[in-house]
């Protein structure tokens, strides 16, 4: 965590210390953000890992959250906030592989009930061969009639 910034637990005890003197939503590209003002000073809410400015992508979101810590009112600055464009080229490219699977599993399935009625014929021919060879008086009646 930067000097710049306050983490969840320090947002926390301000608030029940009654410190906070006013929140401000301030919306960014791709979200909304909030700047705490206690005293003197005034700082963004930080992200809890990665310690950088937390960026919040709905302002429900965010609205419930300051809720939760205990503020019911503060401020919102719209003018710089611009929606972020959900962008997946990985998901294309994964979405493409799935088509190419499908496509894949279909393709052996229908060479596999091939395989097998053709192994179900050439056994079927076979056995009616077998039978011919085996009663060869009777195979000689059926042709000649």
């Amino acid at each position: 965590m930067t000097a710049e910034t306050i983490d969840h637990s320090t947002l926390s005890r301000l608030v029940e210390a009654g410190a906070v003197e006013a929140a401000h939503v301030v919306g960014k590209t791709g979200g909304w953000s909030v700047v705490i003002r206690y005293g003197e000073a005034e700082r963004p809410l930080a992200a809890q890992r990665r310690r950088q400015v937390r960026v919040f992508k709905r302002i429900d979101t965010l609205v419930s959250y300051l809720r939760d810590v205990g503020i019911s009112q503060f401020d919102v600055d719209a003018a710089d906030y611009v929606p972020a464009t959900a962008s997946r080229p990985d998901r294309a490219a994964a979405l493409r592989r799935t088509h190419e699977a499908a496509e894949y599993d279909k393709w052996f399935r229908e060479q596999v009930e091939e395989a097998i009625r053709e192994a179900r014929w050439r056994v079927n021919g076979q056995s009616s061969w077998r039978g011919l060879r085996a009663r060869p008086n009777k195979a000689r009646l059926a042709c000649e009639s």
